[in-house]
């Protein structure tokens, strides 16, 4: 078995690798999108390291965009094998791929309009036709149980906390009269996060592990520190009669987003306002969510036994319409208004940008990790003036940054999951930036693990 090391490789996004059994047979961990600055990200999305056709499965993690988004790329240039995803991934993949489409469509043809006369016109990445067509080819399948992959390659789940039917995946081979695992953690999420369980170890023993490093060189605040936080910012933007703009992740972020604001309203420490989340896909994933209380903590499954719901929070108000979206943006009242896409990349959320970002009342939230080149590390950063549907507009708005809503585990939490699952062979840092994996690497080398190293893209490893 041989693992080669295609996207998410010193970088968070894009997550690809490629494994190729004893018997030559291809099988892909994760299809990702990579997320970045338009013409790097259109190249590396568009660019196949191998020929689609030669692949005979895929093994997904969990079902955010950076770890799927590029299925149906693939799937235009002719894969047509199994892919392979826990119950709820399949599920939530049933809305991410088609949005996915939609963005890229709408994305193109909004570009092509405005483009200048000496551009060339913009392909979108994918159609609707081709999300369909990857849709056809998944597979769901149970956490906890083997299922075979390939003759002689099979594969289990556990669950890592991260997203609704996010899993860790161990791949294991027998060929040749010996048995290999290559281990792959996929996105883990935080111990004590509201509404899922816990992160699950991995069996321990692998050949090979693959651990993501989004944020392997800093810790995350309390909990409750964040809640104090949010309800802070949320009252100083109101009294000031401003918005509070939160990019946020449709699936996950904005889930995680409603149950703070619901316990914040709860406890009285939210001024009374209107929330609004604007993307129809958050308002479907939510409802995917709302169904698969099986998956819950036991806080969620008590509040939702209670109340019916796991976002009772008054003022609530999803919407799905454009002319609604357009309607937020030209009303004057203070307002909490959530949108994807979660890096400011695509999707509603650059309108919302685009109209509120120099206005020094309103305040623009950051509330996960925002890859480099992105519209949302530009504005992390603080840059004075940002392009914005290739037009720049000037930073006025106050910015906030909280990374301790991300879904993805800090640095001691991420090494509290690795110890139990600790490996026969090295540990390979992918998903995470440079400076981020390489803190990781002396922090896991000084806590007992021998052989930790950070990939290059188009590195191999023979198990």
């Amino acid at each position: 078995m041989k693992i080669r090391f295609h996207g998410a490789v010193r970088t968070v996004t894009g997550s690809l690798h490629i494994v190729e059994t004893a018997r030559g047979e291809i099988v892909l961990l994760d299809c990702g999108m990579f997320q970045g600055r338009r013409k790097e990200a259109n190249k590396r999305n568009r660019v196949m390291p191998l020929e689609p056709k030669r692949v005979k499965a895929v093994v997904l993690s969990h079902a955010h965009i950076d770890h799927t988004g590029n299925l149906p790329t693939w799937v235009a240039h002719g894969l047509r094998c199994p892919v392979y995803a826990t119950h709820a991934t399949a599920d939530l993949c049933g809305i991410m791929l088609r949005d996915s489409a939609f963005i890229q469509e709408s994305d193109a043809k909004h570009v092509n309009k405005h483009r200048r006369p000496h551009e060339d016109p913009v392909e979108p990445l994918y159609t609707i036709k081709h999300a369909e067509a990857a849709l056809t080819l998944l597979k769901g399948q149970p956490y906890h149980q083997w299922f075979e992959v390939l003759p002689g390659l099979r594969c289990i789940y556990h669950d890592t906390g991260h997203l609704l039917g996010a899993a860790s995946i161990v791949l294991e081979e027998k060929a040749n009269g010996t048995t290999k695992r290559l281990a792959f953690t996929g996105d883990v999420g935080r111990s004590e996060r509201v509404i899922l369980k816990d992160p699950e170890p991995m069996p321990a023993g692998a050949d090979v592990l693959l651990t993501e490093s989004t944020y392997g060189d800093r810790l995350h605040p309390p909990r409750q520190d964040l809640n104090a936080s949010l309800g802070a910012i949320i009252k100083r933007t109101i009294e000031r009669q401003g918005k509070v703009i939160i990019p946020a992740f449709a699936l996950g972020r904005t889930q995680t987003l409603l149950y703070s604001l619901y316990e914040l309203q709860k406890s009285g420490q939210l001024p009374p306002v209107p929330v609004y989340v604007d993307s129809p896909l958050a308002t479907k994933a939510t409802a995917i969510i709302e169904r698969h209380p099986e998956c819950y903590d036991t806080a969620a499954v008590d509040i939702h036994k209670d109340n019916g719901t796991l976002f009772a929070i008054e003022g609530f108000k999803p919407i799905t319409k454009v002319e609604d979206s357009k309607a937020l943006n030209a009303s004057k009242e203070p307002s909490i208004i959530i949108s994807a896409s979660g890096m400011c990349e695509a999707g509603r959320i650059l309108h919302h940008l685009r109209c509120n970002i120099g206005n020094p009342n309103n305040t623009i939230l950051i509330v996960g990790f925002q890859a480099e080149h992105t519209l949302g590390r530009k504005i992390v950063e603080k840059w004075s003036t940002v392009r914005i549907f290739g037009r720049k507009e000037t930073v006025r708005a106050e910015v906030q940054v909280l990374n301790g809503f991300s879904g993805h585990a800090d640095r001691d939490e991420l090494t509290a999951f690795l110890k139990p699952s600790a490996p026969a062979g090295p540990v390979y840092l992918v998903h995470g930036d440079e400076r981020q994996a390489l803190a990781f690497e002396q922090h896991l080398e000084s806590n007992g693990f021998p052989d930790v190293r950070i990939p290059y893209q188009g590195d191999e490893w023979k198990i």
